[in-house]
């Protein structure tokens, strides 16, 4: 099994959420899934924005070489499942590649309780370190709860 996380950039979210499920994955010693992020936007290779590094390193979650990647097609059709941070990811990659679809999720639908108007996990870009934080929580937790489903 394939999972694909996207987020804008691949900076921040998505990285946070790759570098949390490989890790844990590590742990656990489970060897039949892989995990990759990708972004909606191309930015080039641009290394994992320091505060969400330092972040998932104290953490304990080392994402060090981690470079953005553009999602492409191949990568849509070698997911099993893309699981993206916001509703309106998901509405990108639909209308980019109609086929991958049934196999996308938002990443909070995990999380009991999850509530459909509350489902996005903000971009912190920008803001205060309180607000990478509470991301790095939300993404966690949410991660946490994604690992029941397999």
């Amino acid at each position: 099994m394939h999972i694909l996380f996207i987020c804008t950039a691949n900076i921040i979210r998505s990285f946070m959420a790759e570098t949390v499920l490989r890790e844990k994955l590590r742990r656990t010693g489970r060897q039949d899934i892989t995990v990759s992020s990708a972004a909606l936007i191309d930015m080039k290779g641009a290394a994992a924005d320091p505060i969400a590094a330092r972040i998932a390193l104290e953490n304990g979650f080392d994402g060090t070489g981690h470079r953005s990647r553009l999602l492409t097609g191949e990568a849509v059709s070698g997911a099993d499942w893309i699981v993206v941070m916001e509703k309106r990811h998901k509405d990108l990659i639909v209308r980019d590649y109609p086929e991958g679809e049934s196999k996308i999720r938002l990443l909070k639908s995990y999380v009991r309780g999850y509530n459909e108007a509350d489902g996005d996990i903000r971009d912190p870009r920008g803001m205060s370190v309180y607000h990478y934080r509470l991301c790095f929580s939300e993404i966690y937790l949410a991660v946490e709860a994604m690992l029941g489903a397999f």
